[in-house]
């Protein structure tokens, strides 16, 4: 992650990705003069008031709601209070959340601020672990969210779709014969024979949850029964697939609400 610095006000920026940038500021007055760029701006305010100019009017964010700033659209950025305002964001180009919606109009958020409760989750879930890089799987995983989310905020309809459960299953068994691999959405689409994006929506509707998540839970579960019979939770994390022990921690935990060390204490 970087910092950059200047006075009182800062800001971060996550780790590289191909998808789209992240970042996390904070403001003490002025933050940004009128300017537009071509890309979605979606993120929340984490403290303070958030205000900017926007389609002809002055908005305020406030904790507990979502930023949705069209591409395109001049905009700015001020505190709306004397004590500044910290916020996180994420800028993905249209063409990735069009790729999810598959041809439907691009979603847009009249005023720029939404409360919708599904896009302020699908947000935060992105923007939860800044300072840390993203797995390809949960990037692509929380882009859908995000998308889906983002169409259904701003009223867009959407109509049934047949689902293919064959590929969707052939995918879930490549799962299970990989899981002591590096799985990617490459795998799975030619395990599946499915495009990313239709696969991941059949999957979900056939199993009820993403293929990040249902990887991320058997391998959490291999995990889990590794420890129990006394293996280092540091061999665990490799033996399963994971990056490292902190990576399989901080999973476990978003998972179960517990530290995998705090769960086998307990069961000891």
């Amino acid at each position: 992650m970087t910092l950059s610095n200047h006075h009182r006000d800062w800001l971060l920026r996550a780790p590289e990705s191909k998808k789209l940038e992240r970042i996390e500021a904070y403001f003490s007055g002025h933050g940004y003069s009128a300017h537009r760029h071509d890309t979605y701006a979606i993120g929340v305010t984490l403290a303070g008031v958030q205000s900017f100019n926007y389609r002809h009017s002055k908005r305020h964010s406030q904790p507990g709601g979502t930023i949705v700033l069209h591409p395109d659209e001049i905009h700015d950025g001020e505190a709306g209070t004397s004590d500044g305002f910290r916020y996180r964001m994420f800028y993905i180009e249209p063409s990735v959340i069009q790729q999810v919606l598959g041809g439907r109009p691009l979603p847009f958020i009249e005023g720029g601020l939404s409360s919708d409760p599904r896009l302020n989750i699908a947000t935060r879930r992105l923007l939860s672990s800044i300072d840390h890089s993203l797995d390809p799987l949960e990037e692509e995983d929380a882009i859908y969210d995000v998308a889906q989310a983002l169409d259904l905020a701003a009223g867009n309809r959407r109509g049934r779709r047949l689902l293919d459960y064959p590929a969707a299953e052939r995918a879930r068994l490549f799962i299970h014969d990989a899981l002591d691999q590096v799985i990617t959405l490459d795998g799975l689409v030619q395990a599946s024979g499915r495009d990313r994006w239709s696969l991941s929506r059949d999957f979900r509707a056939l199993y009820g949850t993403s293929p990040y998540r249902y990887i991320t839970q058997r391998r959490l579960n291999e995990a889990r029964r590794l420890a129990f019979q006394g293996v280092a939770w540091s061999e665990v994390a490799l033996a399963c697939g994971f990056f490292d022990q902190s990576h399989m921690t901080r999973l476990h935990t978003q998972a179960f609400g517990i530290s995998p060390a705090r769960w086998l204490n307990m069961l000891r």
